[in-house]
């Protein structure tokens, strides 16, 4: 009888069982999630100079205990729970901290999910330094072809703060809803390829109300922007991601983007980087946007990006119990505590805490797209985390 495979041990199950149908659930997930080049149609970005240091070992800090929402944890127990997959942390720019699940090696690339948003909104603001995007301006300057669509009256500053009236809900588990037909233009469910990203993006339609009213967090809004940016530079968002972010970043690891028949990319969620180059962005943003020694955005986006965006509009929403003294702009949660982040599906998270000087990074192959109590959790405990560190 022929034995397990090496593959089959630490995963659980068979490479062949990893199908487009099901690379988002468990088990599969623990490895598709490092792994989403080899299912979905994937744009390089940056190959990556290589990590100069071995991975700090996490065993003092698993060890500690902290406060969660139903009480005292150990961090290794949370973070075997929650399904976490890697646990980065920088203290003051430096590296203080890695840990990975039995399923992830050190300097495996893990789908950042929406925290992509995070990332391409880091392009816009570069190239609003540059003159080249105008944020008040409507969206269809750029694409004109979004006349008679949810973005007809649109601009590109109700995109990047998501805050377009547009009529689509973020439904992930009903494959027969519009998201579900989004989904297959971007070919990241079965049975797309005759519809593409940019074409569906242009069906969609408002709702009653004024842009700018409430903010809804509606992912197409942010692959609209990714159209919107290469409109405005002539060049494709694999090239600006490595241009303006992850070049000058000084990236070690590989970053890649999922893309359709078009080759039009996934901005929303697209985006696979290790946990360190995703920590080198939020420390990036920690300096108010400097990265070794350069300068990616200016200073004043930064402090409109953590301190700007309508409270009214954040108040209005669904997503004010997540953080109720909380805003959103250009992408960016803030916490209305003093720290913000980036956070994707499936339990991803980039943690930025400006008064600790924290930066931590947690990805993760959560179950379901969206748990509350994770939510809770996963708050609690990254808050917690940067006051030990």
């Amino acid at each position: 009888m022929v034995g397990r495979t090496a593959f089959e041990e630490r995963y659980g199950f068979r490479r062949d069982q990893v199908r487009l149908g099901n690379w988002r659930m468990t088990p599969f997930s623990a490895w598709a999630f490092q792994n989403v080049g080899e299912l979905v149609p994937s744009a390089h970005v940056w190959g990556g100079t290589g990590e100069a240091d071995a991975p700090l070992d996490p065993a003092g800090l698993v060890a500690e205990t902290v406060s969660l929402p139903g009480g005292k944890e150990r961090i290794g127990d949370f973070l075997a729970r929650s399904h976490a997959d890697a646990l980065t942390v920088m203290k003051a720019g430096t590296f203080v901290a890695d840990w990975f699940a039995p399923t992830m090696d050190a300097g495996n690339r893990h789908i950042a999910f929406s925290i992509s948003k995070s990332i391409v909104a880091v392009v816009a603001g570069a190239l609003q330094e540059d003159g080249l995007l105008d944020p008040q301006a409507p969206v269809t300057h750029y694409v004109p072809e979004t006349a008679g669509s949810a973005y007809g009256d649109a601009t590109v500053q109700h995109v990047l703060d998501m805050v377009v009236a547009i009529d689509i809900d973020e439904a992930y588990l009903d494959q027969n809803s519009p998201f579900g037909r989004y989904r297959k233009a971007m070919l990241w469910n079965p049975g797309g390829g005759e519809e593409g990203l940019a074409e569906f993006l242009c069906t969609l339609q408002p709702l009653p109300g004024d842009h700018g009213d409430i903010f809804r967090y509606r992912s197409p809004n942010t692959d609209m922007l990714g159209v919107i940016l290469e409109r405005a530079s002539g060049h494709r968002m694999p090239d600006l991601l490595r241009e303006k972010l992850f070049a000058p970043l000084g990236a070690r690891g590989a970053v890649s983007i999922t893309v359709d028949r078009e080759g039009t990319c996934r901005s929303s969620a697209g985006i696979s980087l290790t946990p360190r180059d995703l920590a080198r962005v939020g420390e990036m943003m920690r300096q108010g946007g400097v990265a070794a020694g350069r300068r990616l955005v200016s200073e004043a986006w930064v402090a409109d990006t953590i301190g700007g965006g309508s409270k009214d509009a954040w108040d209005k929403s669904d997503f004010h119990g997540l953080f109720p003294k909380g805003r959103y702009r250009n992408k960016w949660y803030q916490t209305g505590e003093g720290a913000y982040c980036g956070i994707g599906i499936h339990g991803q998270w980039l943690y930025i805490d400006p008064a600790r000087e924290t930066v931590i990074v947690r990805m993760s192959s959560q179950p379901d797209p969206v748990t509350d109590p994770f939510d809770r959790d996963n708050i609690a405990f990254l808050a917690a985390l940067s006051r030990m560190v």
